[in-house]
């Protein structure tokens, strides 16, 4: 217990280049303490003492902001950095050396029983304010983005996600535009573009239209329109 302590404390200093010392770290890294409230509460649970195990877990809720369910099965050195507001449900898998930041949710669907959480795999990062939703599987060395949405598909291992809804931008060490499997954010604005001008020809064609059918039996009085030809000529054009 007291090896996993140290690697733990060791683990703060390997990902947070702010942390000065042994002391301040067992002091004031609410992170550490969820994990370590988390190793306890899980411990009960195994042991079936479900009520002692969801009071220890509500309690570390209280005093750093992390909620993480004492069924959760989680690997060795989870380092959860600043901490406020991260979720971890109750059928989540997460493992070896994983680093979540603020704001992270890997929450279920639905009210189904069963696996309804994410696993994530080894050495996965997670940034601020990520969502993973859902029994998705998150492969390992893989990057989750900052705001970013997975809802349905698993991310292969290797891999950087961005975006709502996420998708893959970087595999294996190749952006995924050079080798033509993604589209950018300028690929969308330019085919939104077209469609816009498709509309605009449209809405065009379809106010011209009476003009045709009419234009030769308007009359104002007594007189035919003068400008019925100069009216067909351009939406002719």
């Amino acid at each position: 217990m007291w090896r996993k302590i140290k690697e733990e404390i060791e683990n703060v200093f390997d990902n947070d280049p702010a942390a000065r010392s042994w002391l301040e770290v067992v002091l004031t890294y609410s992170g550490l303490h969820a994990v370590w409230a988390y190793r306890i509460a899980h411990w009960f649970y195994l042991h079936k003492w479900f009520m002692l195990a969801r009071m220890i877990s509500q309690a570390a809720r209280f005093f750093t902001g992390i909620e993480i369910h004492p069924a959760a099965v989680i690997g060795r050195r989870l380092f959860i950095d600043h901490g406020m507001g991260v979720v971890i449900g109750e059928t989540t898998v997460i493992g070896d050396d994983c680093l979540l930041y603020q704001g992270v949710t890997l929450g279920g669907t639905g009210k189904e029983k069963g696996k309804r959480h994410p696993t994530l795999g080894n050495r996965v990062l997670v940034s601020t304010g990520a969502k993973i939703i859902g029994s998705i599987t998150i492969g390992d060395n893989s990057k989750i983005g900052a705001g970013a949405v997975v809802l349905k598909d698993d991310v292969p291992p290797n891999s950087t996600v961005v975006g709502m809804r996420a998708r893959i931008v970087v595999q294996d060490g190749i952006r995924l535009k050079e080798a033509g499997k993604a589209n950018t954010h300028g690929d969308e604005l330019a085919k939104l573009e077209q469609e816009v001008q498709e509309l605009k020809e449209q809405i065009r064609v379809l106010q011209c239209t009476p003009a045709r059918e009419t234009g030769l039996k308007a009359v104002r009085g007594r007189k035919e329109l003068s400008t019925y030809e100069g009216e067909k000529d351009s939406c002719l054009l």
